[in-house]
């Protein structure tokens, strides 16, 4: 290990106070006399000078070795400061016991002073080696808890850890050498963490553009590392699918490139605003979205606005033909899982709503109808929801009960509507009498539902079906 400069400086300077020592402690020790009353100080001028070396000298040394201590393991630290320690108390004790018979002016003279001389003061020596042993273990007590002091704040540092609270960038411990260490080591964790963290938060905004927020709240999960292979959550949920009618042919008539950019222009339209509603897109089919909502009324309103958005870029768009939408809401149970391999993971959903959903679609351009909603999700909205639609038929499902489906009447404009809500009664009236077969009846009252809306395509629909019956039935 390379020695600071300061260090250097420190040792030269105490070698310089140690050398007058060596030939003036002879005078420091002449100032102090014993006699058999005790000890006489007579300071001369030497003396004098003799204790300031003294005391300069052990200062010096004293902040060298606290030095010394630092570049040390906490074992050394506590040996090397102990050691000493435990020496002179053993001299100490060693000499309190044999003072008592020794002889000389010097023995006399610490005799008088710790008052051990006389025989009634006997037990006087026990005293005093009771009184340094309660001294010696007080000291030790400090120096093995100033020793040890780093350790709390590595206790401390790595409950943050453990904790996750990582609100500094570097932790201070220390110490000696050996805490100097483990502060490096718990510094670098800490920067891991925080490196894994930022890494996480990367991830999860990356993986946000492709897995949905939305999707973690269903399985409980709050990052994408969370997800696990096979982790599935059974609940209720509503899908909206849009489709694009004549998308496909228009397709056709373009450029890769143009084509590439007609159907993103869509997707920028639709995505934005089902994130809006707090719903998320589980895939792209083709021209197809199929987007999830937790509400059945978040679906609703944000199907009413696609169809919106869509008619006001339509007005704004010449270069390229207008892009029709339509609109298919279910509710219903669905699996959220996650599916693939550990090196892909793909979150989707499962459910035979999303093929109701994709049947109704078919529904959908068939009879040219905007939005369908299910029997299903009429059920699930609020009390109070206000939402105007009419029976446009059933949907028949192998294996399953017919599912009632309703078109949407908000989407339309004001007067379209208010014509819709009149003739609504008659238009319903005419679907049951087709599914009950009266085809007779049902051609009537579809007849008359165009005598005032020519251009009802639902009605024009199944005017045509009345009358092919009627035919097949001659």
């Amino acid at each position: 290990m390379i020695m600071k400069k300061s260090t250097k400086i420190l040792i030269v300077l105490t070698i310089l106070s140690f050398i007058p020592n060596i030939f003036l402690t002879k005078y420091l020790l002449q100032a102090i006399v014993p006699t058999e009353g005790g000890f006489v100080l007579n300071f001369t001028p030497l003396a004098w000078v003799s204790l300031a070396f003294q005391i300069l000298s052990n200062v010096l040394f004293g902040i060298l070795f606290f030095k010394f201590l630092k570049t040390q393991r906490l074992s050394n630290v506590i040996f090397f400061s102990v050691f000493p320690l435990t020496l002179t108390y053993g001299a100490f004790m060693v000499y309190v016991v044999a003072v008592k018979t020794m002889s000389g002016v010097t023995a006399e003279a610490v005799r008088a002073t710790l008052n051990i001389a006389s025989q009634e003061n006997s037990y006087n020596n026990f005293l005093w080696a009771g009184l340094a042993t309660i001294v010696y273990l007080f000291l030790v007590f400090l120096i093995v808890l100033f020793s040890c002091r780093p350790l709390a704040r590595v206790e401390k540092v790595a409950q943050t850890l453990g904790d996750g609270r990582m609100k500094v960038d570097n932790f201070k411990i220390g110490g000696g050498k050996q805490f100097r260490e483990i502060e490096y080591a718990l510094n670098k964790i800490n920067y891991n963490y925080k490196e894994k963290e930022n890494k996480l938060r990367q991830t999860n905004l990356e993986a946000q553009k492709f897995i949905p927020k939305q999707f973690f709240r269903f399985l409980g999960k709050s990052n994408v590392a969370q997800l696990e292979m096979g982790r599935q959550v059974k609940m209720s949920a509503t899908t909206l699918w849009c489709e694009l009618k004549s998308a496909s042919s228009v397709s056709k008539n373009l450029s890769l490139e143009e084509n590439f950019n007609y159907i993103n222009s869509y997707l920028k339209v639709v995505a934005p605003l089902i994130k809006k509603y707090d719903g998320f897109i589980d895939k792209y089919l083709g021209d197809s979205v199929l987007a999830v909502f937790s509400k059945p009324q978040n679906a609703i309103e944000c199907g009413h606005t696609i169809l919106k958005v869509i008619d006001t870029k339509n007005k704004g768009q010449k270069d390229l033909p207008d892009i029709d939408a339509s609109i298919s809401i279910n509710t219903g149970e669905v699996i959220f899982g996650i599916v693939g391999e550990d090196e892909q993971k793909t979150p989707t959903i499962v459910s035979d709503v999303v093929v109701i959903s994709s049947k109704m679609g078919e529904i959908n351009l068939y009879i040219g109808s905007k939005m369908l909603v299910s029997k299903q999700t009429l059920n699930e909205l609020p009390q109070g929801y206000k939402f105007e639609y009419r029976y446009i038929g059933n949907l028949s499902v192998e294996g399953k009960v017919p599912i009632s489906l309703f078109e949407s009447l908000q989407y339309y404009p004001k007067s379209r509507k208010e014509k819709l809500k009149k003739l609504k009664n008659k238009f319903e009236e005419s679907v049951r009498a087709y599914n009950e077969r009266n085809y007779d009846e049902a051609k009537d009252g579809f007849e008359f539902v165009l005598k005032s809306l020519p251009d009802d395509k639902p009605s024009y629909v199944y005017f045509n079906k009345c009358v092919e019956k009627l035919k097949e039935n001659k």
